[in-house]
């Protein structure tokens, strides 16, 4: 997982892209780079092994030009080693082609060998290289960037996002999607345009966004976006507002935004229940479910997948749907269950958890899904994303934005919403008794204010903390 961002518009692109890597640090750690293109269509690169400090120290003390226009990465190492040769941007060896890169180039050795075979020399260990200098051979035979950008993508293999910027063509960025590679998300603002791998970066500056699908691209400058499929036919894309807003990515008076997010919770798990719950009945509504109350009450088996905290949210919604629905459920890897043959009967209700709707396994799992044809279920934080396009439905986590590496809001709104629905699935079912059913819901509804109490006892969670923290292991008895 990388972080990349992207910027062409009237600021300061530098500053622009710097703090749009810091929004981004959690995507990875080990080496940050930017480059610049200058009024004169020359392109500045500057790259650093390490945290993001480093760059912006290098930064600093550099005679950096003067620029609107640039691309920018923050790398966790797949190929090659965490060093600054190895960090992007990368460009071919004309240095006329910059690029910025998440993912992994599959045909990566095959690549490397024909492009030194041509008489190019790499300069880095990674895979990433190979795909600014498969631009360059091309454009050299087109002088179509467009063109060019499209015919490196098909001849790379693999899951790749990528973004693009040549000093020959001042006056754009491309930016392109294969497979279910990670998230590249394009921002339309006032006279300039953005594009990221994740919306922090971008909701300083707008709340207007389209999601790239895989084989898709786009073009960008100051003014539009122009998206195709990477045949180059134009194709059409809806721009979804994001209900967020820039004081929404400022810490406030709290020390790091895992503090601001823990304190935000109470609020989140309020806004998981708006809607979804009717106080005076104690009973659960969601209007939007895929399924019909035939087919809820035709269902045999319930498959939950999820990476990482979602991961551990779909173990424990095992539980809870077995036991308040009635009906038989499994949690997977996500990364697991893509690559195998999974049995997936009729009668299976698919739910897949993504909080940013943009896993490239979660996506791939939910794939074997669709081919299996059975319904899909998604929870995911950002409505628009390419997971809310895939699945049948979709149950909303409204957790607001996290910035913070560890989950928080959107590891207890995934809870929420996943008790929600075995509450919902055992109602419609009618598996639960009437009593019971009420006091599951009037449990819930108690769950903002239990949380707004538990965080006025910080103060004897952090003494605690302070005393245990430096213990591994922990035995429970009970």
């Amino acid at each position: 997982m990388c972080g990349i961002v992207g910027y062409i518009g009237n600021k300061d692109a530098v500053s622009v892209l710097v703090d749009g890597l810091k929004s981004l640090e959690y995507r990875g750690y080990d080496s940050s780079g930017i480059s610049i293109l200058d009024g004169d269509s020359n392109i500045s690169t500057y790259k650093s092994a390490g945290k993001l400090n480093n760059l912006e120290e290098q930064l600093k003390t550099s005679n950096v030009p003067t620029s609107t226009i640039g691309i920018a990465h923050t790398r966790w190492a797949t190929h090659g080693e965490p060093t600054q040769n190895n960090a992007h941007p990368h460009s071919g060896s004309e240095s006329n082609v910059f690029v910025v890169h998440n993912g992994i180039v599959e045909n990566f050795s095959e690549l490397r060998n024909e492009i030194e075979n041509s008489g190019s020399d790499l300069n880095s260990d990674t895979d990433s290289e190979t795909i600014p200098h498969l631009i360059e051979s091309y454009l050299s035979q087109s002088n179509n960037l467009e063109e060019a950008v499209m015919f490196a993508a098909k001849k790379i293999k693999g899951a790749n996002s990528i973004v693009v910027m040549s000093k020959n063509f001042p006056e754009k960025i491309i930016a392109l999607r294969t497979g279910h590679a990670g998230g590249i998300i394009v921002g339309h603002a006032d006279s300039e345009m953005l594009v990221a791998s994740d919306l922090p970066a971008l909701i300083p500056y707008t709340n207007k966004v389209t999601y790239l699908d895989g084989g898709e691209m786009v073009v960008l400058t100051k003014s539009k976006a122009t998206f195709f499929n990477l045949d180059g036919q134009k194709i059409t894309k809806s721009i979804d507002t994001i209900d967020y807003n820039s004081s929404s990515a400022e810490k406030g008076n709290y020390e790091h935004f895992m503090l601001k997010e823990i304190n935000e919770q109470p609020e989140s798990i309020t806004s998981s229940l708006r809607g979804r719950i009717l106080f005076d009945e104690s009973k659960v509504t969601l209007p939007d479910f895929p399924l019909t109350n035939k087919e809820i009450s035709n269902l045999e088996r319930i498959v939950i997948v999820g990476m990482g905290t979602s991961l551990h949210a779909a173990m424990i919604a095992r539980t809870w749907i077995e036991q308040i629905s009635g009906i038989p459920a499994e949690w997977d890897n996500s990364s697991e269950f893509r690559y195998r043959n999974p049995i997936i009967k009729k009668n299976t209700l698919f739910i897949s958890i993504s909080q940013s709707g943009e896993t490239a396994d979660t996506l791939a799992a939910m794939g074997k899904a669709k081919d299996a044809e059975v319904k899909q279920l998604t929870l995911c934080n950002y409505m628009g994303s390419q997971a809310t396009r895939v699945a049948d439905g979709t149950l909303e986590l409204k957790a607001g934005l996290e910035i913070g590496v560890a989950a928080t809001k959107t590891f207890i709104c995934s809870l929420s919403a996943l008790y929600i629905l075995a509450i919902f699935l055992g109602q419609e079912r009618n598996h639960l008794k009437e009593s019971d059913r009420k006091n599951l819901v009037d449990e819930l509804t108690k769950l903002p204010e239990l949380l707004g109490r538990t965080l006025e006892i910080s103060d004897q969670i952090e003494k605690i903390a302070d005393k245990f923290h430096s213990y591994s292991d922990f035995l429970f008895l009970g």
